[in-house]
């Protein structure tokens, strides 16, 4: 393949993928649109027309900032690739440091900076517009520079080691060393579920021990029938930054936690806190955890190799845009860089497919749910995190096929009904 033919199949394949966002996002704005006017019939005994028409304009609202980032994320692709945006970068850190490992890691820690603040904007309009506008976002400014901060901090600590761990060991270990830099992902990223819970996450959130003897009883016998352990019962103070509301469980092995925000404590009855938590155990319970762990590092792994493929080829450097330097620690770097920088937009079709996985996922958590608890709080429980998250009840099938985690509304709680 010529550097050439790549440079259009790379264009060509993002104009694709940027015209399917679009295209799935304007169906789904129609579809709400078009069910606006009236709570589906499921739900007019418990959810009221205001509340259906406020998840419907946030959801509409959401989707055509999502249209303008997606505009914005393939121009500004274009513009660090086939624009020559990372080669300018990459010449500009040949000047300033000597050693070539140092010039790749700075290559890709100025591309990462410079993206994060070029898309801060739509991240910022997100939070304190459109949230705002809907009365969901508590989060002041200098609250959300602050936690900028942090995570720029955290990011710097733990990836700029494992940054020159990769770089090193993809120049040193020869063929192989897509399968040194696996070994190497695959137990940072299990440090990290580790650590997570005790050590990173109370940085940016407070945790407490649930105080409510009765709440906390109901849900020490729930783990028990279920068989799972856990370091505690922790609430955390999420109506801080936002009111939307939640609840998981984090941690890996002995470090498990269990973590409800406070805003979700606040809506919900005892039992329907129980029935939520029998949908997370189920989680636990079908190992779908260790699962989509499996499945990342699995898909991981053919990733490197075929990384490992494609730079020993000049079309992939010269078809987005870059010239290979002579040095392989740079050289290495750039492939770095750019095989994940396109990555997204080759793997797009991808996209329903671990989405119907997800969905699968939660269909099986809340049929164990309901083995443990009534089906009926459950449901309960469902449609009031729909509206106090003005969740829609209308999206476009299509469109959620793609993106859709989650199943979409009606169709989880007429699964739930025949439960």
């Amino acid at each position: 393949m010529t550097a050439t033919q790549f440079t259009f199949i790379f264009i060509a394949t993002l104009a694709f993928t940027t015209l399917a966002k679009l295209w799935l996002a304007r169906r789904h704005l129609t579809h709400i649109a078009a069910h606006r006017a009236e709570v589906p019939a499921a739900f007019r005994e418990k959810i009221q027309l205001g509340d259906h028409q406020k998840a419907a304009d946030y959801t509409m609202a959401k989707t055509r900032l999502g249209i303008l980032s997606a505009l914005f994320d393939a121009a500004l692709l274009l513009a660090f690739t086939v624009g020559g945006g990372i080669q300018s970068i990459a010449d500009f850190s040949s000047a300033w440091f000597s050693a070539p490992l140092a010039q790749g890691m700075a290559v890709i820690v100025a591309v990462l900076l410079l993206s994060s603040l070029l898309e801060a904007p739509f991240n910022i309009f997100q939070t304190f517009v459109i949230e705002a506008r809907f009365g969901f976002n508590k989060m002041t400014f200098a609250l959300y520079l602050i936690d900028a901060l942090k995570g720029l901090l955290i990011g710097a600590l733990l990836g700029l080691p494992l940054l020159f761990s990769v770089l090193w060991l993809m120049e040193r270990m020869g063929s192989y060393w897509w399968l040194y830099v696996w070994l190497v992902w695959v137990t940072f990223s299990l440090l990290i579920l580790f650590i997570y819970p005790s050590f990173i996450a109370p940085l940016f959130n407070k945790f407490t021990p649930m105080q409510n003897e009765a709440m906390k009883a109901r849900i020490e016998a729930l783990l028990e029938r279920c068989g799972f352990t856990a370091q505690g019962l922790f609430v955390m103070d999420g109506s801080k930054r936002s009111a939307h509301g939640n609840a998981y469980f984090t941690g890996f092995g002995k470090t498990k936690r269990i973590v409800f925000f406070d805003t979700l404590l606040k809506h919900l009855s005892i039992n329907e806190v129980e029935a939520i938590l029998a949908h997370e155990l189920g989680h636990f319970k079908r190992r779908h955890v260790i699962k989509r762990i499996a499945l990342t590092f699995v898909l991981s792994l053919g990733f490197l190799w075929l990384l490992g493929l494609l730079m020993q080829t000049n079309w992939f450097y010269q078809g987005l845009g870059v010239t290979p330097s002579g040095q392989a620690s740079h050289s290495t770097a750039l492939a770095l860089l750019l095989f994940f920088m396109v990555l997204p937009v080759f793997s797009f079709l991808l996209s329903p497919i671990m989405s119907a996985l997800s969905r699968k996922h939660e269909f099986e958590a809340d049929a164990y749910a309901a083995q443990q608890t009534a089906s009926t709080d459950l449901i309960s429980a469902l449609v009031k995190l729909y509206q106090d998250n003005a969740s829609t009840l209308t999206p476009d099938p299509l469109y959620s096929t793609f993106y859709d985690s989650h199943p979409p509304a009606m169709v989880r709680i007429a699964h739930l009904q025949t439960q």
